[in-house]
C-alpha cells in the first residue's frame, strides 16, 4: 500500500476559509506569501522582483508588519500584488491550480494516475481553518483520505477549553485522525515564547485525554533561522517529556534547508535528542524543501534517509508529498520514484514501512 503522509485540500481562497472575515484569511495568505522561498517576477515583463512592497523585513513573523498592497490571490496559482503602479506576482501554487481551490476530487485524481492508495490531510490556517471542510472531504472519499483537526494556535491560551472542545468534535464526531498544530501561527499575533509554557498546559492537558495523534510542524520562528528551528526542537523535546505517552510526528522532515552545506545535509547531533521517546515520528518531505534547490531524484538527500533510518528506524519514518503544491517542481509519480527506485540502500521491509506502513498503523488504519 501506498500512503501519502502529507497532503491537502482546500476551499477557494477567494473566500473566507473559515475565517470570520475574507480579510483574515487573506492576511494569512499575504504573510506565507511574502516570506516564502518561491521567486517573485513583475508581471509587464516577468523581471526579477522580490516581495518587498508585502512585509516589513525586519518583522517578518507578524501579520502587523503586512503592508497595503492590494494582494490578491489571482487564479492559475499565483498570487499578485501592486506597488507603486506596477502589478508583481509570485507562483506559490503549480499553475494548474486554476481557480485557487483543491477539492477532494482533484487529490484523488492524481491519487488515481499515481497509484497512491490513500492520503493524510494536512492543515495550514492560509490554506483554511475550518474542520468541516476538511471532514466533508474525507466524507467524500472513505476509503482514500482521512484528515487532521486544527484550531487556531493564537486562540489556545486565551480560550483553552473552547481549543480543546474544537478538536475534540473534530476527532470524536467528525471522524478526523489527529491535531495538526503549527507553532510558527503563534508569532503572527504576538507570542513569540514557547509553546509548552504554562499557558498551554490546559489545552495540552486536554488534547493528550482524547489520546490521538499530534503532528507538529516546527519551523524556524525568528532569525537566524537555524538557531530559532534548534530552539523548536529544544521545546518538543521538553513537551515529549511531559506528554511522554503521547504519539507525536514531526511534519516536513528536520527543518533541512537550515542544515544545507554545499551538496549535502548535515544535521547536528541536537535534532536527535527528541527522537530518543519511541513514540516520535519523521516525516519525509524533500522534494517540497528542496526541488528549487536540487533537481529530481535529488541524490544529495540519499546520504540523509540513509542517516534516518538508521537513527530512527523505518517504522518511525512516513513518506509525505505536500501535494498540490510540490507539483510546482515534481510529479506525484517523482515523488514515489526517488524513494522506491533510487534508495537502493532500503529494504523491502524498509520501503513498505516508509511508503505506508508507518502511518496506516499510526492512524490503525488496516493495511491490505
Amino acid at each position: 500500500m501506498i500512503f501519502d503522509g502529507h497532503a491537502y485540500c482546500f476551499p477557494p481562497l477567494t473566500g473566507d476559509g473559515g475565517f470570520s472575515d475574507q480579510g483574515a484569511l487573506r492576511r494569512h495568505l499575504q504573510q506565507a506569501i511574502a516570506v516564502h522561498h518561491q521567486p517573485a517576477w513583475r508581471v509587464r515583463d516577468r523581471a526579477d522582483a522580490d516581495a518587498s512592497a508585502l512585509i516589513e523585513a525586519e518583522d517578518w513573523t507578524s501579520l502587523d508588519a503586512l503592508k497595503v498592497a492590494d494582494f490578491r490571490p489571482s487564479g492559475l496559482g499565483r498570487f499578485e500584488w501592486t506597488s507603486g503602479g506596477e502589478d508583481y506576482a509570485k507562483q506559490y501554487f503549480p499553475p494548474s491550480i486554476v481557480d485557487m481551490s483543491y477539492p477532494a476530487d482533484r487529490l484523488v485524481a492524481e491519487m488515481d494516475y499515481a497509484d497512491v492508495d490513500k492520503a493524510l490531510l494536512h492543515r495550514a490556517p492560509y490554506l483554511g481553518i475550518g474542520n468541516d471542510f476538511i471532514a466533508d472531504c474525507v466524507a467524500q472519499f472513505p476509503d482514500r483520505l482521512l484528515g487532521l483537526a486544527h484550531t487556531p494556535e493564537w486562540l489556545v491560551q486565551s480560550d483553552p477549553e473552547g481549543s480543546i472542545a474544537n478538536v475534540e468534535r473534530a476527532v470524536n464526531e467528525q471522524g478526523l485522525s489527529g491535531l495538526h498544530f503549527l507553532p510558527p501561527q503563534l508569532d503572527l499575533y504576538g507570542y513569540h515564547g514557547p509553546w509548552d509554557a504554562p499557558g498551554f498546559r490546559p489545552f495540552w492537558d486536554g488534547v493528550e485525554a482524547l489520546d490521538t495523534p499530534i503532528f507538529f510542524s516546527l519551523k524556524e520562528r525568528a532569525s537566524p533561522h537555524r538557531d530559532s528551528f534548534l530552539d523548536e526542537i529544544k521545546t518538543l523535546t521538553r513537551w515529549m517529556e511531559r506528554y511522554p505517552d503521547a504519539t507525536v510526528v514531526m511534519t516536513h522532515g528536520i527543518g533541512w534547508r537550515n542544515f544545507r552545506d554545499g551538496d549535502a545535509i548535515n544535521l547536528p547531533d541536537a535534532v536527535w535528542e527528541p527522537f530518543q521517546n519511541s513514540k516520535l515520528h519523521l516525516q519525509f518531505l524533500f522534494p517540497i524543501a528542496l526541488g528549487a534547490v536540487w533537481d529530481y531524484p535529488m541524490p544529495q538527500v540519499c546520504p540523509v534517509i540513509e542517516e534516518c533510518v538508521k537513527r530512527i528506524g523505518a517504522d518511525r519514518i512516513m513518506w509525505g508529498t505536500d501535494m498540490p503544491i510540490v507539483s510546482r517542481f515534481w510529479t506525484y509519480r517523482q515523488n514515489i520514484d526517488f524513494i522506491t527506485r533510487y534508495c537502493d540502500f532500503l529494504s523491502a521491509t524498509e520501503l513498505d514501512a516508509i511508503m505506508g506502513g508507518t502511518v496506516a498503523r499510526l492512524l490503525s488504519v488496516e493495511v491490505s
